[in-house]
Parts: C-alpha cells; structure tokens; sequence
C-alpha cells in the first residue's frame, strides 16, 4: 500500500473519530445536530476511504459480487418446500436417535452398571 493510502485512510479514520467525539461532545439539548455530525463524518469518511486504492478495490469486489448474485439459480417454491421438509424430518430422525442413545446409556449407566433404580 502506497503512502498516500496510508494517509487517506488514517485521515478518515480521524474523521470518524472526531465524529464519535462530537456526537459525545455536543449537548443533548441541541437535537438532531448530534446524529447529522455524526453522520457526517461518517461519509466523509467514506468519501475519502472511496478515493484510496483499497477503497476503489473494495467497491469493484463489490460490483463483482452483485454481477455473481445475479448468476445465481434459485430454487423454485416447490424444491425448496421440499428441502425444508427433508431437512425437518432429519432432525426429527436424528434428535430420536439422540433420545434412544442418551436414554440406552441411561439406563446402562444407572441401573445395570450402578444398581440404582
């Protein structure tokens, strides 16, 4: 990373900070200037962090990401009910099994090995 990213990014870091401090800074009293300072440093933050070279890199991974979502085939209604079925009677299955076992070594544990009834 070059330099100049470095600087851009401790600079909108120091933005966001100076934000948070003046959210805390301004009385209570003075309504909606707390938020919208806030709110302001947070996008000129973003601005500057935009203008870096990890900025402009994160918002092409980002366009790429939404072109990859779009590629996605989702299932139709049907399948996924079915899905969802599928997957509610494993559970079923396997929390019985689950039930069998800790019942079994239950009862092995406590009445054969031990002798409590």
């Amino acid at each position: 990373m070059e330099m100049q990213d470095k600087i851009k990014l401790a600079l909108a870091a120091l933005i966001v900070i100076a934000g948070v401090a003046g959210f805390y800074m301004i009385p209570e009293a003075h309504g909606l200037l707390r938020p919208a300072a806030f709110a302001a440093s947070l996008v000129a933050g973003a601005g500057i962090v935009w203008l870096s070279r990890p900025g402009k890199d994160f918002v092409l991974y980002a366009q790429e990401s939404v072109a990859e979502v779009k590629k996605v085939v989702w299932p139709s209604r049907k399948e996924a009910q079915q899905i969802t079925l599928m997957v509610a009677l494993f559970v079923f299955v396997l929390a019985l099994f689950m039930w069998l076992v800790d019942s079994g070594l239950t009862w092995l544990v406590y009445d054969v090995l031990l002798g409590r009834g």
